[in-house]
């Protein structure tokens, strides 16, 4: 069954070519078709559309009308469905990626340079937070994804682990002898100790695993900035808890020395969530297997 905007895209072609036979042979229709259809839509507006001719067809006065209105129309769909094709195409579009300052510095960037060098007409918009901030982001549609610290206990997500990760102590110069040997929990207790504000995840989960063995963290200094604690460490201000794998470039350079532990602290991992039952973007997609390869 024809509907109401077949009946207007056949309007348009015949009015375009003047003649129904031209019409159909554009269409891949038959003569019979075009004109039953032009009928159609005269009967249905109660209007007459063409002045029939022998050299074919003109439009009426209410044809012309009607021609600019279904000719700007089409016009707009044609845009619309241009644009719906640049978006499966990945030539336009939004990520919104929801990442702290550590993991954006220290892991994403490549990623991001990547995804822009193949994809460079989908806008990047990179919303900051915390693991729990991010959270609220990709929930509430503030976020397309998330990179986070985990563990992350959410029924509403699902995370992929991305990248093992190993926290370690490390001291400045000023300590380096403690470095001879691995130091007991109670010993590194003891010590001026320099970690992340209290609401990050990083923080969280090693206050966890001394908690779990009878210890209470006391730091000395709580900061903001990953950057910041390994500089008040470099300054020897104290003992701090980073990330190895974040912070390779201190330790190669001689800036901080690691602190064996009796016990090593778990590794955990850095992941990508998003909402389990919302299909992701083609763009967020894409992005989400370029981190995984």
């Amino acid at each position: 069954m024809i509907g109401k905007l077949d009946l207007y895209r056949i309007f348009h072609v015949v009015s375009r070519n003047k003649s129904f036979s031209k019409a159909a042979e554009e269409l891949y229709m038959t003569q019979s078709a075009v004109s039953q259809s032009i009928s159609k839509l005269e009967k249905e507006l109660d209007i007459k559309l063409f002045n029939r001719t022998s050299k074919g067809v003109v439009l009426t006065s209410e044809g012309e009308l009607l021609h600019d209105h279904v000719d700007s129309a089409l016009s707009m769909i044609h845009v619309a469905e241009d644009k719906m094709l640049e978006f499966k195409t990945l030539k336009t579009g939004e990520l919104r990626i929801g990442v702290g300052d550590t993991i954006s510095r220290y892991f994403l960037l490549p990623y991001l340079e990547d995804f822009h060098a193949r994809y460079p007409g989908i806008k990047l918009n990179i919303i900051n937070g915390t693991t729990t901030e991010i959270c609220s982001f990709i929930k509430s549609g503030k976020a397309d994804v998330g990179i986070c610290n985990l563990p992350i206990q959410d029924e509403q997500l699902q995370v992929m682990p991305c990248k093992e990760i190993q926290d370690i102590f490390v001291c400045g110069e000023k300590y380096k002898k403690i470095t001879e040997k691995p130091i007991s929990l109670e010993f590194l207790m003891r010590l001026p100790l320099i970690f992340l504000e209290k609401k990050s995840n990083s923080r969280m989960y090693i206050e966890h695993f001394f908690e779990k063995r009878g210890y209470q963290v006391s730091p000395v200094f709580e900061l903001g900035s990953y950057d910041l604690v390994l500089e008040f460490t470099k300054i020897n201000l104290g003992i701090s808890c980073i990330i190895k794998e974040f912070s390779n470039d201190y330790l190669e350079r001689g800036d901080l020395y690691e602190v064996m532990l009796e016990e090593q602290i778990p590794k955990r991992s850095i992941g990508i969530c998003y909402l389990k039952n919302v299909p992701l973007s083609r763009a967020a997609r894409k992005f989400v297997e370029s981190v995984n390869r």
